[in-house]
């Protein structure tokens, strides 16, 4: 399977799966490889997920084992799918952005994560999705400032065929030094809104020890999880999105 990295086909009869359900048929379904993505870094694979039971639907996932990850200089190895899985319940616990439900499981690859597959518009990216939606762009700025996403290309940013954005790639998310890398910093040193820092404010406190806290110990070490609070509580300090730091504050392709 590695090495073959022509573009899976897709069915476009499969059904949608209800929300809800997403971790638990992900977590428990059956996975079948269907190819790798292409342009990706690391290995990256379209699996079919077979539900155990009758009436969950079928669906498509995308599987990062850990055993197909680069190494990093400034990432443990073997951490960046903890890292998806992550990023998905800091987003979950604030209710932003929209990130497809991702969970950690065994595969046919090995240990990875396991991400909810959403079809979108390839013609959309960032750029060509900012105007007009900027309240979405706020809470997407918002939460790469509290997960320090190192990572955050314009393609990461892409349109569902259900008109709604969601973001995708966040294996590079949760060092403990700064690292914000993005395309978003049109909002650098304005206001955060008041409905986001209560968002935030809620996280913070699951986070100090509650259940965000719980499942971030289980993926990220302790001073990873320490500086994700202290990274939302320098938000709720400032009350306003941060400007670039030093360094290379742009990533690379910016899509």
């Amino acid at each position: 399977m590695p090495g073959d990295e022509r573009a899976p086909e897709l069915d476009p009869r499969r059904t949608p799966l209800v929300a809800d359900d997403a971790e638990r048929l992900l977590s428990d379904g059956h996975l079948e490889l269907l190819g790798l993505m292409p342009r990706s870094s690391n290995y990256t694979f379209l699996a079919k997920v077979r539900p155990g039971r009758a009436e969950d639907p079928e669906v498509l996932g995308i599987y990062k084992p850990r055993r197909g990850e680069n190494p990093l200089w400034d990432f443990p190895d073997g951490t960046l799918a903890n890292r998806e899985v992550a990023a998905f319940r800091v987003a979950k616990e604030l209710g932003w952005p929209l990130v497809p439900p991702t969970v950690l499981r065994d595969g046919p690859e090995g240990p990875g994560s396991l991400q909810l597959f959403q079809e979108f518009d390839a013609e959309h990216h960032f750029f060509t999705l900012l105007p007009g939606r900027e309240p979405e762009f706020r809470r997407i700025a918002a939460f790469d400032a509290v997960a320090n996403n190192a990572d955050r290309k314009g393609g990461h940013t892409l349109l569902g065929l259900d008109g709604r954005v969601f973001v995708i790639d966040h294996g590079v998310c949760f060092n403990v030094d700064p690292k914000l890398r993005t395309v978003i910093w049109e909002f650098e040193g304005e206001a955060i809104g008041a409905d986001l820092l209560a968002d935030i404010e809620r996280m913070r406190t699951s986070l100090d020890d509650g259940p965000l806290h719980r499942e971030l110990s289980a993926l990220l070490r302790p001073d990873e999880v320490a500086a994700t609070r202290r990274r939302a509580e320098g938000l709720l300090t400032s009350k306003v999105f941060p400007s670039p730091g030093e360094g290379h504050p742009y990533p690379w392709p910016p899509i």
